[in-house]
Protein backbone atom coordinates (compact mmCIF):
# COMPACT_ATOMS: atom_id res chain seq x y z
CA UNK A 1 0.00 0.00 0.00
CA UNK A 2 1.27 3.93 -0.28
CA UNK A 3 0.35 6.61 0.66
CA UNK A 4 -0.94 9.91 -0.62
CA UNK A 5 -1.12 12.95 2.38
CA UNK A 6 -3.45 15.62 1.25
CA UNK A 7 -1.55 18.84 1.92
CA UNK A 8 -2.75 21.17 4.83
CA UNK A 9 -1.32 24.59 2.61
CA UNK A 10 -4.96 25.33 1.63
CA UNK A 11 -5.61 25.88 4.93
CA UNK A 12 -6.03 29.51 5.87
CA UNK A 13 -6.16 29.68 9.24
CA UNK A 14 -4.53 30.10 11.85
CA UNK A 15 -3.33 33.32 9.53
CA UNK A 16 0.33 32.43 8.47
CA UNK A 17 0.54 28.58 9.80
CA UNK A 18 0.34 27.00 6.68
CA UNK A 19 0.14 29.92 3.44
CA UNK A 20 3.72 31.33 3.52
CA UNK A 21 6.39 30.42 1.32
CA UNK A 22 8.25 29.41 4.48
CA UNK A 23 5.53 27.01 5.92
CA UNK A 24 5.16 25.00 2.82
CA UNK A 25 8.38 25.01 1.91
CA UNK A 26 9.02 23.22 5.28
CA UNK A 27 5.87 20.90 5.48
CA UNK A 28 6.39 19.55 1.62
CA UNK A 29 10.01 18.85 3.17
CA UNK A 30 8.58 17.11 6.15
CA UNK A 31 6.78 15.31 3.68
CA UNK A 32 9.76 13.87 1.51
CA UNK A 33 11.61 12.60 4.48
CA UNK A 34 8.39 11.03 5.58
CA UNK A 35 7.40 7.41 3.93
CA UNK A 36 4.89 8.95 1.95
CA UNK A 37 4.70 8.07 -1.76
CA UNK A 38 2.86 11.72 -2.76
CA UNK A 39 1.19 14.82 -1.51
CA UNK A 40 -2.34 16.12 -3.46
CA UNK A 41 -4.00 19.07 -3.51
CA UNK A 42 -7.56 19.66 -4.98
CA UNK A 43 -9.32 22.57 -6.74
CA UNK A 44 -12.14 24.64 -6.64
CA UNK A 45 -11.34 28.15 -8.19
CA UNK A 46 -15.12 29.78 -7.85
CA UNK A 47 -16.90 27.87 -4.85
CA UNK A 48 -20.14 29.37 -3.72
CA UNK A 49 -20.55 30.78 -0.43
CA UNK A 50 -22.75 28.53 0.46
CA UNK A 51 -20.70 25.47 -0.07
CA UNK A 52 -17.46 27.04 1.02
CA UNK A 53 -18.85 28.40 4.48
CA UNK A 54 -22.28 25.95 5.47
CA UNK A 55 -21.59 22.53 3.63
CA UNK A 56 -19.18 19.68 5.63
CA UNK A 57 -17.38 19.48 2.52
CA UNK A 58 -16.75 22.85 1.83
CA UNK A 59 -13.07 24.28 1.51
CA UNK A 60 -10.53 26.72 0.59
CA UNK A 61 -8.05 26.17 -2.23
CA UNK A 62 -4.94 27.24 -3.78
CA UNK A 63 -4.22 26.32 -7.79
CA UNK A 64 -2.85 22.83 -7.36
CA UNK A 65 -0.73 23.81 -11.15
CA UNK A 66 0.81 26.52 -9.13
CA UNK A 67 1.34 25.13 -5.81
CA UNK A 68 2.22 21.82 -6.80
CA UNK A 69 5.22 23.67 -9.27
CA UNK A 70 6.08 25.29 -5.76
CA UNK A 71 6.31 22.08 -4.10
CA UNK A 72 8.12 20.23 -6.93
CA UNK A 73 11.00 22.33 -6.86
CA UNK A 74 10.91 22.36 -2.80
CA UNK A 75 11.32 18.28 -2.55
CA UNK A 76 13.16 15.84 -4.49
CA UNK A 77 11.38 12.48 -4.17
CA UNK A 78 7.76 12.46 -3.57
CA UNK A 79 5.15 12.42 -6.21
CA UNK A 80 2.83 15.19 -6.85
CA UNK A 81 -1.23 14.82 -7.39
CA UNK A 82 -3.67 16.99 -8.67
CA UNK A 83 -7.11 15.56 -6.53
CA UNK A 84 -8.44 16.59 -8.62
CA UNK A 85 -8.77 19.04 -11.63
CA UNK A 86 -11.99 19.30 -12.79
CA UNK A 87 -11.59 18.72 -17.15
CA UNK A 88 -14.44 20.65 -17.53
CA UNK A 89 -13.49 23.70 -16.31
CA UNK A 90 -11.15 24.40 -19.26
CA UNK A 91 -10.03 23.85 -22.65
CA UNK A 92 -7.90 20.37 -22.72
CA UNK A 93 -5.00 21.84 -24.64
CA UNK A 94 -4.80 24.36 -21.21
CA UNK A 95 -5.03 20.88 -18.43
CA UNK A 96 -2.22 19.15 -20.95
CA UNK A 97 -0.10 22.16 -21.33
CA UNK A 98 -0.30 22.60 -17.33
CA UNK A 99 -0.14 18.67 -16.85
CA UNK A 100 3.05 18.76 -19.42
CA UNK A 101 5.06 21.63 -17.11
CA UNK A 102 4.77 19.73 -14.03
CA UNK A 103 5.70 16.35 -15.21
CA UNK A 104 9.20 17.79 -16.98
CA UNK A 105 9.67 20.18 -14.21
CA UNK A 106 9.21 17.70 -11.22
CA UNK A 107 11.20 15.12 -12.57
CA UNK A 108 8.71 12.74 -13.88
CA UNK A 109 6.92 12.83 -10.83
CA UNK A 110 3.21 14.40 -11.46
CA UNK A 111 0.16 12.38 -11.22
CA UNK A 112 -2.61 14.29 -12.96
CA UNK A 113 -6.00 13.46 -10.98
CA UNK A 114 -8.86 14.40 -13.06
CA UNK A 115 -12.93 14.32 -12.40
CA UNK A 116 -15.91 15.61 -13.98
CA UNK A 117 -17.04 18.07 -11.28
CA UNK A 118 -20.01 18.65 -8.98
CA UNK A 119 -20.53 21.81 -7.51
CA UNK A 120 -23.52 23.26 -9.83
CA UNK A 121 -22.70 27.33 -8.29
CA UNK A 122 -18.99 26.80 -9.66
CA UNK A 123 -19.75 25.50 -12.68
CA UNK A 124 -22.30 28.45 -13.38
CA UNK A 125 -19.46 30.72 -11.97
CA UNK A 126 -17.00 29.78 -14.80
CA UNK A 127 -19.43 30.01 -17.37
CA UNK A 128 -19.33 26.12 -18.16
CA UNK A 129 -22.91 24.59 -18.60
CA UNK A 130 -22.63 21.49 -15.75
CA UNK A 131 -25.17 19.21 -17.86
CA UNK A 132 -22.48 18.65 -20.40
CA UNK A 133 -19.72 17.42 -17.97
CA UNK A 134 -19.49 14.29 -18.59
CA UNK A 135 -19.21 14.25 -22.24
CA UNK A 136 -16.83 17.12 -21.93
CA UNK A 137 -14.98 15.45 -19.21
CA UNK A 138 -14.85 11.68 -22.17
CA UNK A 139 -14.02 14.45 -24.61
CA UNK A 140 -10.61 16.50 -22.46
CA UNK A 141 -9.45 13.29 -21.64
CA UNK A 142 -9.24 11.72 -25.35
CA UNK A 143 -8.13 14.87 -26.52
CA UNK A 144 -5.31 15.49 -24.22
CA UNK A 145 -4.24 11.26 -25.04
CA UNK A 146 -3.81 12.93 -28.42
CA UNK A 147 -2.11 15.92 -27.47
CA UNK A 148 0.80 13.81 -25.23
CA UNK A 149 0.83 11.36 -28.37
CA UNK A 150 2.75 13.71 -30.41
CA UNK A 151 1.91 15.89 -33.73
CA UNK A 152 -0.65 17.64 -35.26
CA UNK A 153 -4.29 17.18 -33.57
CA UNK A 154 -7.22 17.90 -35.80
CA UNK A 155 -9.74 17.22 -33.40
CA UNK A 156 -13.58 19.60 -33.55
CA UNK A 157 -15.12 19.54 -29.73
CA UNK A 158 -17.88 20.71 -28.03
CA UNK A 159 -16.20 24.13 -27.25
CA UNK A 160 -12.89 24.16 -29.26
CA UNK A 161 -11.59 23.63 -32.97
CA UNK A 162 -8.19 22.13 -33.55
CA UNK A 163 -7.42 22.58 -37.59
CA UNK A 164 -3.79 21.05 -36.59
CA UNK A 165 -2.14 22.34 -33.69
CA UNK A 166 0.58 21.00 -32.09
CA UNK A 167 1.63 21.30 -28.63
CA UNK A 168 5.65 20.70 -27.55
CA UNK A 169 7.42 19.38 -25.43
CA UNK A 170 5.50 15.84 -25.11
CA UNK A 171 5.90 14.48 -21.86
CA UNK A 172 7.85 11.34 -21.59
CA UNK A 173 6.63 9.16 -20.14
CA UNK A 174 3.55 11.68 -19.78
CA UNK A 175 2.21 11.12 -16.57
CA UNK A 176 -0.13 8.99 -14.99
CA UNK A 177 -3.85 10.03 -15.17
CA UNK A 178 -6.22 9.03 -12.29
CA UNK A 179 -10.13 9.57 -12.71
CA UNK A 180 -11.92 10.44 -10.06
CA UNK A 181 -15.52 9.37 -8.91
CA UNK A 182 -17.11 6.56 -7.32
CA UNK A 183 -19.82 5.56 -9.59
CA UNK A 184 -19.87 2.77 -12.11
CA UNK A 185 -19.73 5.09 -15.12
CA UNK A 186 -16.48 7.20 -13.44
CA UNK A 187 -14.99 3.44 -13.42
CA UNK A 188 -15.52 2.52 -16.78
CA UNK A 189 -13.79 6.28 -17.46
CA UNK A 190 -11.09 5.36 -15.79
CA UNK A 191 -10.31 2.28 -17.49
CA UNK A 192 -11.15 3.25 -20.52
CA UNK A 193 -8.97 6.77 -20.50
CA UNK A 194 -7.20 6.14 -17.54
CA UNK A 195 -4.42 4.75 -15.76
CA UNK A 196 -5.95 4.90 -12.28
CA UNK A 197 -8.91 5.28 -10.67
CA UNK A 198 -9.82 7.57 -7.27
CA UNK A 199 -13.23 6.86 -6.12
CA UNK A 200 -14.67 7.76 -2.47
CA UNK A 201 -16.89 6.24 0.13
CA UNK A 202 -18.81 8.77 0.63
CA UNK A 203 -20.50 11.58 -1.76
CA UNK A 204 -18.15 14.82 -1.60
CA UNK A 205 -20.57 17.45 -0.15
CA UNK A 206 -24.12 17.88 1.15
CA UNK A 207 -25.57 21.13 -0.71
CA UNK A 208 -24.09 20.85 -3.82
CA UNK A 209 -27.28 19.58 -6.02
CA UNK A 210 -25.06 18.22 -9.03
CA UNK A 211 -25.69 13.96 -8.70
CA UNK A 212 -22.23 12.32 -7.27
CA UNK A 213 -21.70 8.65 -7.76
CA UNK A 214 -20.07 7.35 -4.50
CA UNK A 215 -18.65 3.37 -3.42
CA UNK A 216 -21.63 2.36 -0.68
CA UNK A 217 -18.98 -0.43 0.98
CA UNK A 218 -15.83 -2.36 0.64
CA UNK A 219 -17.90 -5.17 -1.45
CA UNK A 220 -19.01 -2.41 -4.05
CA UNK A 221 -15.52 -1.21 -4.16
CA UNK A 222 -14.40 -4.57 -4.78
CA UNK A 223 -16.64 -4.93 -7.34
CA UNK A 224 -16.47 -1.85 -9.19
CA UNK A 225 -12.75 -2.59 -8.92
CA UNK A 226 -13.54 -5.81 -10.68
CA UNK A 227 -15.24 -4.35 -13.28
CA UNK A 228 -12.77 -1.96 -14.42
CA UNK A 229 -9.92 -4.49 -14.67
CA UNK A 230 -12.69 -6.50 -16.75
CA UNK A 231 -12.85 -3.57 -19.16
CA UNK A 232 -9.69 -2.92 -19.29
CA UNK A 233 -8.95 -6.59 -20.23
CA UNK A 234 -11.23 -6.47 -22.75
CA UNK A 235 -9.64 -3.17 -24.26
CA UNK A 236 -6.29 -4.40 -24.40
CA UNK A 237 -4.87 -1.97 -21.98
CA UNK A 238 -2.06 -4.51 -19.77
CA UNK A 239 -0.38 -1.75 -18.00
CA UNK A 240 -0.30 -0.62 -14.43
CA UNK A 241 -3.91 0.29 -13.36
CA UNK A 242 -3.78 2.53 -9.72
CA UNK A 243 -7.26 2.35 -7.38
CA UNK A 244 -6.22 5.22 -4.77
CA UNK A 245 -9.13 6.27 -1.82
CA UNK A 246 -9.27 7.36 1.47
CA UNK A 247 -10.11 4.94 3.99
CA UNK A 248 -13.87 4.37 5.74
CA UNK A 249 -11.48 5.05 9.61
CA UNK A 250 -10.08 8.28 10.42
CA UNK A 251 -6.31 7.59 11.17
CA UNK A 252 -7.08 9.36 14.90
CA UNK A 253 -3.34 10.03 16.14
CA UNK A 254 -1.42 9.48 19.46
CA UNK A 255 -2.76 5.91 20.37
CA UNK A 256 -1.80 2.60 19.12
CA UNK A 257 -5.29 0.95 19.25
CA UNK A 258 -6.03 3.50 16.35
CA UNK A 259 -2.91 2.57 14.11
CA UNK A 260 -4.29 -1.23 14.47
CA UNK A 261 -7.40 -0.05 13.77
CA UNK A 262 -6.11 1.91 10.80
CA UNK A 263 -3.99 -0.64 9.33
CA UNK A 264 -6.97 -3.24 9.89
CA UNK A 265 -8.72 -0.89 7.30
CA UNK A 266 -5.86 -0.92 4.92
CA UNK A 267 -5.47 -4.78 4.66
CA UNK A 268 -9.43 -4.64 3.60
CA UNK A 269 -9.12 -1.99 1.15
CA UNK A 270 -5.72 -4.00 -0.07
CA UNK A 271 -7.47 -7.49 -0.70
CA UNK A 272 -10.50 -5.48 -2.52
CA UNK A 273 -7.77 -4.43 -5.21
CA UNK A 274 -6.80 -0.41 -3.59
CA UNK A 275 -2.86 0.39 -4.13
CA UNK A 276 -3.12 3.77 -2.46
CA UNK A 277 -4.78 5.62 0.31
CA UNK A 278 -5.68 8.95 0.48
CA UNK A 279 -4.86 10.35 4.38
CA UNK A 280 -5.87 13.71 5.86
CA UNK A 281 -4.32 14.17 9.11
CA UNK A 282 -5.46 16.21 12.04
CA UNK A 283 -3.64 19.95 11.70
CA UNK A 284 -5.12 22.32 13.81
CA UNK A 285 -1.64 24.20 13.69
CA UNK A 286 1.21 23.48 11.59
CA UNK A 287 3.29 21.60 14.60
CA UNK A 288 0.27 19.42 15.29
CA UNK A 289 0.66 18.73 11.49
CA UNK A 290 4.27 17.56 11.92
CA UNK A 291 3.50 15.40 15.41
CA UNK A 292 0.35 13.64 13.81
CA UNK A 293 2.77 13.17 10.27
CA UNK A 294 5.54 11.52 12.95
CA UNK A 295 2.86 9.64 14.46
CA UNK A 296 1.38 7.73 11.14
CA UNK A 297 4.54 7.04 9.50
CA UNK A 298 6.23 5.38 12.32
CA UNK A 299 2.54 3.40 13.67
CA UNK A 300 1.06 2.76 9.97
CA UNK A 301 3.32 3.77 7.01
CA UNK A 302 6.39 1.71 8.84
CA UNK A 303 4.14 -1.40 8.77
Amino acid sequence: MKFNINLPIDTIDPPGEFQTPEAVHEIVQALDRSRASACALTEHPAPPVDWLRNDPAGHNTLDPFAALGFVAAATKRIKILTEVIVLPYRSPFLSAKAATTLQILSGGRFIFGVGIGYVRGEFEAIGVDPRQRGAMTDEALETIRAIWAGGSVVKKGMNFNATGNEQRPVPSPPPPIWVGGGSAQAAERAARWGDGWIPFFAPPTNSADLKAGDVGSIKDLADKIAYAKKLRAGLGKTGIFDVCITSPIEPTPNTSSQARLYRDSLKELADAGVTWVTVILHHPTRAAFYENLRWFDEEVMWH
